[in-house]
């Protein structure tokens, strides 16, 4: 048994999540009345999500901020920008796509009682209470914006700690990372009930609402990879942007596609910039920030998966909720966790803010666990591909007002 378990977690993830999925479809399709015993597995995979999540996010946030350095002489101001609009522009095509194309999803249970925000006056004001809730009661509640205001304030005030504090402090949040990869690497059992649950209740029209949900997120990303990033690089450096986005999505994207992981690309990035000729000092510092708060990709699976609850529950958005879920969305996405599928943990805190409860939410992340064989491969294409993207557009930049010729791959471009 042992040496089955062994070869089993041998297999990677991806496959192993297929499996999940197909045994789900089969067993709704061979056995639809045995629901206790196969949809426990679903509820069980959410319910270890809903407990672990609002540490994550207390940790890394935290974490992140209190590491945080300043008065390095780098190039690294205009780097931050670049992420910050990539991210916050990705954010804003993922709720206009949602806009266009609304997905309803299949959802179990909870939502029955629901009662929406009446407008945007009641959602800042519950905003606002969230903000300066009681941290353990955030905790308690899954009251993400407190957990990341709570977050963000003990960070800044850690910044001045001692070094041993901060290493105790990352310690943590790797150790809390790693229970959430020992979490989602229950995910074939759970994927199999949430898929078993869904067929056996709505039979296989719900894989439909998957296959449109799955559509709208992949054509956000590709359109912010091909169209918004190469936008923002011609900008900056008023030359072809295609032959640096080309680059970079084949170096680093196609790599990091297979291996769904930003921290593990940090070395394919980092040659990737010296074989581009960008300045050591600036990249050895950048990609490892681009690896942690660089997240167009998962801008988009917040935005858009929220939007897909919003829709499904029927709650009206009006213009300026919409702004504010551009803005949250980008900033709790520079929180998210590097291991697969982090990003689908924030989703919840984005929920709140249409006053979505935490179970329902918890569903909607558990629909993004069964279309994230391709959802999260993208995800971190994207998010790692634009670190180098960016790193080389902002010394490029530098170049051109300064009136050097710069060059990437060896091909002068300037």
């Amino acid at each position: 048994m042992k040496d089955l378990l062994l070869k089993w977690n041998q297999i990677s993830l991806v496959k192993r999540i297929l499996v999940g999925l197909v045994l789900g479809i089969v067993f709704a399709l061979a056995i639809p009345d045995a629901t206790a015993w196969v949809s426990i597995f679903g509820s069980l995979f959410v319910g270890a999500l809903k407990a672990v999540a609002p540490i994550l996010v207390l940790f890394i946030v935290m974490n992140a901020i209190s590491r945080h350095k300043s008065g390095t002489q780098t190039n690294m101001k205009s780097i931050i920008v670049l992420y910050a609009i990539g991210t916050t522009l990705a954010g804003l095509i993922a709720v206009l796509a949602s806009f266009m194309f609304p997905v309803n999803l299949t959802l179990t249970t909870g939502a029955e009682d629901l009662t929406p925000p009446g407008g945007i006056l009641e959602v800042l004001q519950t905003l606002l209470f969230n903000i300066v809730a009681n941290p353990v009661d955030a905790i308690i509640n899954a009251n993400y914006i407190g957990i990341l205001a709570w977050a963000i304030l003990l960070g800044i005030a850690l910044r001045n700690a001692s070094n041993s504090t901060k290493d105790m402090l990352g310690n943590f949040s790797d150790a809390i990372s790693t229970l959430v990869k020992w979490v989602i690497n229950l995910a074939p059992l759970g994927i199999m009930g949430l898929v078993y649950d869904a067929i056996a209740t709505s039979g296989l029209s719900a894989l439909l609402g998957y296959g449109q949900l799955l559509l709208v997120l992949l054509g956000c990303m590709f359109f912010v990879a091909l169209i918004v990033n190469p936008i923002i690089v011609y900008i900056y450096t008023r030359k072809n942007p295609y032959p640096l986005v080309f680059k970079c999505l084949k170096d680093s994207g196609l790599t990091v596609f297979f291996t769904r992981s930003s921290a593990a690309n940090i070395p394919v990035n980092m040659r990737l910039c010296k074989e581009l000729g960008l300045d050591e000092d600036t990249y050895s510092i950048s990609i490892p920030l681009g690896a942690t708060v660089n997240m167009a990709g998962a801008a988009i699976t917040i935005a858009v998966l929220t939007l897909a609850a919003v829709h499904t529950l029927g709650i009206e958005v009006d213009f300026a909720t919409a702004a504010i879920l551009v803005i949250l969305s980008a900033v709790s996405a520079a929180g998210a966790s590097g291991v697969a599928g982090g990003s689908l943990l924030l989703i919840p805190m984005a929920c709140s803010l249409f006053g979505i409860s935490n179970d329902i939410a918890m569903q909607v992340v558990g629909v993004g666990f069964i279309i994230g064989v391709l959802q999260d491969a993208c995800e971190t294409a994207l998010n790692s591909s634009s670190d180098v993207l960016f790193t080389a557009t902002a010394e490029y930049a530098k170049k051109r007002k300064e009136g050097k010729a710069f060059t990437i791959n060896t091909k002068k471009v300037g």
